[in-house]
């Protein structure tokens, strides 16, 4: 059950943020014209529909009650024809907003996605993709109904009111008054209930939000689930989120079922002082059987606009929850970002510097310091050393996947610092020990790598890899579907498409990251014997655990203790008898042993 204590809930007691309301409503600017043509439809639907009492009354009062059917036909023909006009109006004012909505909907949805792609890697470090996927999918679905109906609808329904009070003081002011004496009690109602509501709908979204984070935690491990039989402890915990949601859910049912039936019971005491008084001055002082009619029938529509305003404002409390979560995302800023005088980055030839290089991911531990080395284009570099030494870090900073805390790092002079991001990583090539394969075919995974690569280009770096061989023997060769991460696909094939895919791109400086790690022995020595041609003319950097994979290394250096320990060839290092040489004899004896 540990594991749910990880799943914080999100803050569900939100102050209203003024600026951050208007910047979401800033989303439906460019669609000011559809809003205002619909906020008409809506304006002449309302007339059209508050038309109907009234015609009621003038049919009563005029004609029915006096014996007079002359011109009744007349009355009977406006209110049909007034509920056609208020029935096409809302047709068109739904169809307008909804498209509006949902584009407004689909911008911000697109903006909240390309910031996050430009977001550095420390942003994913520490946060789970179920929580930034909730932000994605969840939390922006949640504003549809605000930007499709509650804006328009909001003034539509003070107009509704505003209109409703004139017509009811025009027919009677004194049975206006009477009808308007329960809104005292409607207000503490509301006022009472409102908040309760709020918060536990509130708490109905960080509950699913823990689900969606665990949820998809749980489906991407499903492997390690099995292999590790953890099924029942993993039920165990579903089981206390999907309790959760439940009883937040009961909560707020419980809640919401308490203030409609007092809402009933309110308009119908109102209805009912109506009846009493209307009944007694019948008659009298100009009250009519059409006037008693009417106020009776514009007090039901008098309750709905006020109930729809105040429904619109606890949507919005709890919109800006959501609200905060994807502004919190758009607004974290990049730890690796361009200068503003930043330029872009030359062809690449391939010298690399590191100058005094020092970095820490926080400041509580320093994994390089004080690193200087040189690296000639064209050269092959090979990193090798203790789990977490800081082997990766270095290849993770010649990409600035991460900003160095001091000291320079240079290529071809130029302080990566000092170009553009773009111009820098589209001219390196980076092949990672977990090999990711999208949905999609094989050629167009291999394409990732270079879009506008033809399929002859395609063959040929999957030949180069000796992938080849085995796309040709799946049903549909390079047009095979493979899943997300290549389920369809060994270890070893996921990693050949994924060289493959580097490659194809062409860079001028490629880094392996264990890229070779889970690729069997013999199919090592053909990539091996492919990169002796291909790595011509690139500056490379490896990092492996098998020390075979890289005596064909210019040099080879030994990480450790946040430097550089050792630095040279595979014969020379062996030759010094130091550490690189332990590690060796080391690794050789335990082959020799299996």
């Amino acid at each position: 059950m540990a594991r749910v204590k990880l799943i914080e809930d999100e803050v569900i007691e939100r102050p209203f943020n003024k600026d951050q309301f208007k910047r979401l409503i800033s989303y439906l600017k460019p669609y000011t014209l559809q809003m205002v043509i619909s906020l008409f439809l809506m304006i002449v639907a309302s007339i059209c529909s508050l038309a109907g009492p009234y015609l009621t009354k003038i049919a009563i009062d005029d004609h029915l009650s006096v014996g007079k059917p002359q011109g009744l036909q007349w009355v009977l023909l406006i209110y049909l024809m007034a509920n056609i006009a208020h029935s096409i109006c809302l047709r068109y004012r739904v169809r307008i907003m909804d498209k509006a909505g949902r584009e407004a909907i689909a911008t911000l949805r697109q903006d909240l996605f390309d910031h996050i792609q430009g977001l550095s890697f420390s942003f994913f470090d520490t946060r789970p993709a179920g929580k930034i996927m909730v932000r994605v999918i969840n939390d922006v679905n949640s504003l549809n109904g605000l930007f499709t109906d509650g804006i328009v609808n909001v003034f539509v329904d003070l107009f509704t009111l505003f209109f409703v009070i004139i017509l009811m003081f025009t027919i009677d002011f004194r049975l206006t008054l009477v009808s308007l004496s329960t809104i005292p009690l409607l207000l503490i109602v509301v006022f009472a209930l409102k908040n309760q509501i709020r918060r536990r709908w509130q708490n109905v979204r960080s509950k699913s939000s823990n689900m969606n984070a665990y949820l998809h935690e749980s489906l991407s491990g499903m492997r390690v689930t099995q292999a590790f039989v953890r099924e029942e402890e993993n039920e165990k915990i579903f089981l206390e989120l999907n309790e959760d949601i439940k009883a937040s859910w009961m909560d707020a049912i419980k809640i919401n079922n308490l203030f409609w039936p007092s809402i009933d019971i309110i308009s119908t005491v109102g209805t009912v002082l109506i009846y009493a008084v209307g009944l007694k001055m019948l008659g009298v002082k100009g009250v009519t059987i059409g006037s008693l009619i009417s106020i009776i029938w514009y007090l039901g529509r008098f309750w709905e606009p006020l109930n729809n305003i105040s429904n619109f404002y606890n949507s919005i409390l709890v919109a800006m929850a959501s609200t905060e979560r994807i502004f919190e995302i758009m607004d974290t800023k990049s730890d690796i970002t361009d200068s503003p005088d930043a330029i872009d980055m030359p062809e690449i030839i391939g010298d690399v510097e590191f100058q005094n290089v020092t970095f820490s991911y926080d400041e509580k531990k320093v994994v390089l310091k004080d690193v200087s080395f040189k690296v000639k284009a064209g050269q092959t570099i090979a990193f090798v050393g203790p789990t977490g030494a800081g082997k990766s870090t270095i290849i993770n900073l010649i990409n600035r996947f991460y900003d160095i805390t001091d000291g320079k790092l240079l290529i071809d002079g130029y302080d990566i610092r000092d170009v553009k991001l773009k111009s820098l990583r589209s001219q390196m090539g980076v092949m990672l020990q977990d090999s990711f394969i999208f949905s999609g075919t094989i050629m167009d995974n291999i394409r990732y790598g270079r879009l506008d690569a033809t399929d002859e280009e395609v063959v040929e770096a999957a030949k180069a890899v000796h992938a080849h061989d085995f796309i040709i023997k799946m049903e549909k060769g390079y047009d095979t579907e493979v899943q997300e991460r290549g389920s369809r696909l060994s270890v070893g094939e996921r990693q050949l498409i994924s060289f493959a895919r580097t490659l194809l791109a062409n860079p001028k400086i490629l880094i392996l990251d264990e890229a070779t790690s889970s690729i069997d022995t013999n199919t090592e020595i053909l990539i091996q014997k492919a990169l002796a041609t291909l790595l011509q003319g690139r500056t490379s950097f490896i990092i492996a655990h098998r020390l075979s994979t890289i005596r064909m290394a210019d040099r080879i250096m030994v990480v450790g203790d946040s430097d550089i320990l050792e630095s040279g060839s595979h014969d020379e290092l062996i030759e010094k008898d130091g550490i690189y040489s332990e590690l060796f004899k080391a690794q050789y004896k335990f082959l020799e042993t299996i």
